[in-house]
Order: C-alpha cells, then sequence, then structure tokens
C-alpha cells in the first residue's frame, strides 16, 4: 500500500483542493504500477523554496517545485520504497496558472505530478526524457480528468 502525507507550511488554506490533489496522487501511483511506497508533498512559500534552490541544487532563485528523491541514494536499503519530499512553491504555481491560463488547481496538480515523477527517475535533461516526462504528466492529469480544456 502506498503512503504519503501533504503538508502545508504556508498560511494560505488549501482544504477545498486536498481531495483532488490526494486523488491525483493515488491515480499517478497506480498509473505507474507503484506498490509499497511512501513520499511527502510539502508546500512552502517562496522564501523557503529559494532557500532549498540555492542550498542543494546552487541555483539561487525561487523555482517551482523541488524534489529530494531518497532512492537516488545507494546506501539507503529497506523493505518498502521511500521515495522522498516534494516541495512546492504556491506563490509560484499562482503565477504560472495566470501565465499558462489553467487553474490553480491544475497547476498544484501538474507540480504535484511533476515532483512525483522525478521521485520515480524520470528527468527532462533531453528531449527524448522532456517528451517521455511530459506525456505521461499530460496523460496522468487527463485521466484523472484535470484537462487544460476543463480548465480543471
Amino acid at each position: 500500500m502506498n503512503t504519503f502525507s501533504i503538508f502545508n507550511e504556508t498560511d494560505e488554506n488549501i482544504d477545498e483542493y486536498l481531495e483532488k490533489l490526494e486523488g491525483v496522487l493515488n491515480y499517478a501511483l497506480d498509473y505507474e504500477k507503484v506498490k509499497d511506497a511512501e513520499f511527502n508533498v510539502i508546500y512552502v512559500d517562496s522564501n523557503k523554496i529559494h532557500e532549498l534552490n540555492r542550498e542543494y541544487r546552487g541555483v539561487d532563485r525561487v523555482t517551482d517545485v523541488i524534489s529530494f528523491a531518497l532512492e537516488d541514494a545507494p546506501d539507503i536499503e529497506l523493505d518498502h520504497r521511500i521515495l522522498g519530499d516534494i516541495y512546492i512553491c504556491i506563490e509560484r504555481a499562482h503565477e504560472q496558472a495566470i501565465e499558462y491560463g489553467h487553474s490553480f488547481l491544475r497547476e498544484m496538480a501538474f507540480l504535484e505530478v511533476h515532483g512525483l515523477l522525478h521521485l520515480l527517475g524520470y528527468d527532462h535533461m533531453t528531449e527524448e526524457e522532456e517528451k517521455i516526462m511530459f506525456g505521461k504528466q499530460e496523460e496522468i492529469l487527463n485521466g484523472y480528468g484535470i484537462r487544460r480544456d476543463n480548465n480543471g
């Protein structure tokens, strides 16, 4: 059985979105046939994600999502999968929802799925990797019913 927790470390109330955000994560885990895994999603403000980006990635700017994949560490062995943590900047999610012309819910779901796919080993460093990863993101979001065209 998969388990995950969503933590909101901001002052913004996201309770109205939690059921759908949990649903899309469960859908993504089923889509990827992931079993017996756990991870966290942590919503943070721009100051916190800027700090994480600078400290762990050496990039001195705010970003939208950062994933810390524990399975990338070869010295960790467990009887189940602990995937890691996904940090999402709520402020960037608001900005990008406006920029891309879709709902805040869709942007948060997109960032969650994007982060989860990183935890599962997907990347977008090459054109081919990007095509695969972004294709999966759209299939998952569309399959769960969070589409661009219905402003999900």
